[in-house]
């Protein structure tokens, strides 16, 4: 039997040297938010979801677009005019007094300069160890969107995505199989692939349903 390819109604768009971001209804309301920029209706915008639904390629995508720079140690002392900032897993970082007076300088500096910033992490804010009161009220004032856990559509179409990169072309009944007994993240489908495709060529056979069972039941 040929293989077939599947066919999915997403739409994709580049980011850069990276895979194509797949827009579907667990991220479309985040990419409606990520578009708006610099129309924010507040200095920062938080992406929160579970881990592997996709917060850090929308945030590459989002640096892309932008230029913004991503903040991995510590705070600048002032953020500067015209620049967009990243700080991914935020809620990590504000566990002491020091980081979150810092953060909270920080916002009212961006607002000052008509400056942005997105942040993202698992939970939404409202679940952040924040204690101190005036960045938590800015930061439950600040627009929130929540990227879910890839759906059927969009795991299926990344998984034909992640096989079609590696040139393999595989039937829709083992992205159907895949998809429903898999981990629903896009770290487990690129994981998933990878190792298909190891031992796809090292039995030398091609990549179908028993040799999917045969890693998921692992």
């Amino acid at each position: 039997m040929t293989p077939r390819q599947l066919a999915f109604d997403l739409d994709a768009r580049p980011s850069l040297g990276r895979d194509d971001f797949l827009i579907a209804p667990p991220n479309v309301a985040a990419v409606k938010w990520i578009d708006a920029w610099p129309d924010w209706p507040a200095p920062v915008l938080i992406l929160h979801g579970p881990p592997g639904s996709g917060k850090t390629h929308l945030t590459r995508v989002f640096m892309a677009a932008t230029g913004a720079t991503e903040i991995t140690g510590a705070l600048p002392a002032q953020p500067a005019a015209g620049v967009a900032y990243v700080i991914e897993s935020v809620a990590e970082r504000l566990t002491g007094a020091a980081a979150q007076e810092q953060l909270f300088h920080f916002y009212n500096d961006l607002k000052n300069i008509g400056g942005s910033m997105l942040l993202t992490a698992e939970v939404p804010p409202k679940q952040w160890p924040v204690t101190l009161a005036d960045l938590t009220s800015r930061l439950l004032a600040a627009p929130c969107v929540e990227i879910g856990r890839p759906d059927d559509a969009l795991l299926g179409a990344v998984l034909v995505k992640l096989f079609s990169d590696r040139q393999i072309r595989i039937d829709t009944e083992v992205i159907a199989y895949a998809v429903n007994r898999m981990e629903r993240s896009f770290a487990a489908a690129s994981h998933l692939v990878a190792a298909a495709d190891e031992l796809a060529l090292a039995l030398k056979q091609p990549i179908t349903v028993a040799l999917l069972r045969r890693l998921l039941d692992r």
